[in-house]
This record gives structure tokens, sequence and C-alpha cells, in this order.
């Protein structure tokens, strides 16, 4: 066996030790330490948060609004950033949220309408990738706040008539940024305006308030009691909770 000095360990260990904390932070690290704001970012830390508390289980919204239509556009390159930022097309709330959004879908349908989501649950890294790319928190989020989408308490969306499945008219596209995308901009059709109150209308009777910078963005109530997030997709599937 061979036995090593202790003024030989001694650099040895002072090495191991300096190569440690010399190692460059993995993204997630960088993040906090650039903005100073604390996420959720381990499978483990999400499973003892939904364990102390199951309303902060991030559920699939495909399983609560099997009827609705699903286009998440930030996981393909039609989007602002003209490339995909999500590994996958996943669309998550807070499982309160997404009650609440089954019994919007369920008002609505009595209409003949139906939802499209285009965004929900958004990791931080990516609200971190969207201000550094327009450096604007009014159409993205600071990511020394983060973004309630981080939080599993926003989603981004818009009307379809079920028969068809066809988008009704509303005052611009999906991430426009444009005054028109404003609640309170009013140059537009009768018809426009018409179905742009319905969003509002349904939406807040069950807890939504939009955003008033974009026509689409929605907060669900009580968003300040839940922690922003930094876990993508996959690893919301692999936690099975």
């Amino acid at each position: 066996m061979i036995t090593l000095k202790f003024h030989v360990l001694q650099p040895l260990v002072a090495a191991v030790f300096l190569a440690v904390s010399c190692a460059p932070p993995s993204p997630k690290e960088a993040y906090q330490q650039k903005y100073g704001a604390p996420t959720v970012s381990t499978v483990e830390e999400y499973r003892r948060q939904v364990a102390q508390n199951p309303d902060r289980e991030l559920v699939d919204l495909r399983a609560y609004l099997p009827d609705a239509v699903f286009d998440v556009v930030y996981a393909t390159s039609r989007n602002f950033m003209g490339e995909p930022v999500y590994t996958s097309p996943g669309a998550y709330l807070c499982r309160p949220a997404a009650v609440a959004l089954q019994a919007v879908q369920a008002e609505l349908a009595e209409m003949g309408y139906g939802l499209k989501i285009w965004d929900a649950y958004r990791p931080y890294r990516v609200t971190v990738a969207f201000y550094e790319h327009v450096l604007d928190s009014t159409f993205a989020a600071s990511p020394y706040t983060g973004s309630k989408h981080n939080r599993g308490c926003a989603v981004d969306l818009t009307l379809i008539d079920k028969a068809t499945g066809e988008e009704l008219a509303m005052p611009t596209l999906f991430d426009e940024f444009t005054p028109k995308a404003h609640v309170d901009f009013s140059d537009l059709p009768a018809a426009v305006l018409q179905n742009r109150e319905l969003l509002i209308r349904t939406m807040a009777s069950h807890g939504f308030t939009v955003y008033a910078d974009e026509w689409w963005h929605f907060d669900f109530r009580d968003w300040e009691q839940y922690g922003l997030m930094d876990l993508e997709f996959e690893e919301l599937e692999s936690a099975e909770i």
C-alpha cells in the first residue's frame, strides 16, 4: 500500500479545491449571479416545493384542455427570436390556473368558441434570452424580477371558432409589439373590438387579468405566491409527481 505524507497531500487537496472553486458556473447559476433572481432550478427543489403545496405543481394543459388548439410558437422558428427557444412544445400551468382555464373553455364552448394556446409556463432561461434580445421590459419581462410565465401563472392565447378551428379576428398577430396590441387601442373594426372584449371579459371572470400592452397575455390571480422556475419541460416530465 502506498502512503502519502501530509506535506505531499496538502498541495494536492489545494489544487482540487482550486479547480472546483474556479469551475465556470452552470447557465442557471450564471443567470442567478447576473440578475439576482432566485429560481427553482432542480427537479429535487421542485419536488420538495410541490410536496409542501400541491398547487405548485405545473400540470400539462393538454390533459386539462383536450379540445384546445396548441401552437407553441417558441418551439418553432415562427417567433420574434427567429429560432426555437424551447426544446419541445410544452404547455404547462400551475394546477389552479389550469383548472380555471378549463372553466374558461367550458364557458366559451357554449358560445361556439374555443381556445388556441401559444405559450404558458416559460423557463426562466428563456425570459433572460428574450430580454437580452430586445432590451425592453415592456414586451419582455425583466430578468431581475422574472416573468409571471416563469411562475406558471401566465398564458398567451386567443379565441377560435370551434366549428372551423380558425382564429377570431384580433387587433394584431401574436407577439406583434406595436401600439395596436395595447388593450386600450380602439382604432379597430367593431368585430375585432368585440372579440377582444369577449376574451378579456371571459378570462377575467375566472381569475385572469389581461396585461395592458399585450391583448393575448393573461396573468392568473395570486401569482405573487408562486416562485420563479427554471426547469425545462423534460425535467417537469421526469419529476413524476
